[in-house]
């Protein structure tokens, strides 16, 4: 992943990751236990469904502390089964 998330952004900062997927009781738990992996912190994701009720986007503040790191979350969010899209 070549970003300029370096050119953009002063590190160390707050990001919010917002992670749709599939409307699956264990989507929030699976995207907080990557984020655990990659960056320990203490999460409290909110969720919100879509209309229809088949996707839930999972919203949380992660810090990121170079550009590598924040790619390193947004590629490994994204291998997750239940993820579609990650923002």
């Amino acid at each position: 992943m070549d970003t300029r998330f370096d050119e953009l952004l002063d590190f160390p900062t707050h990001q919010t990751f917002k992670v749709m997927g599939v409307a699956h009781e264990d989507l929030p738990q699976q995207v907080v236990t990557c984020l655990q992996q990659h960056a320990p912190g203490d999460y409290s994701p909110t969720v919100k469904p879509s209309s229809k009720g088949s996707y839930h986007s999972v919203s949380v503040s992660v810090r990121v502390t170079s550009k590598e790191h924040m790619e390193t979350i947004y590629t490994e969010l994204a291998k997750l089964e239940l993820v579609r899209v990650v923002l």
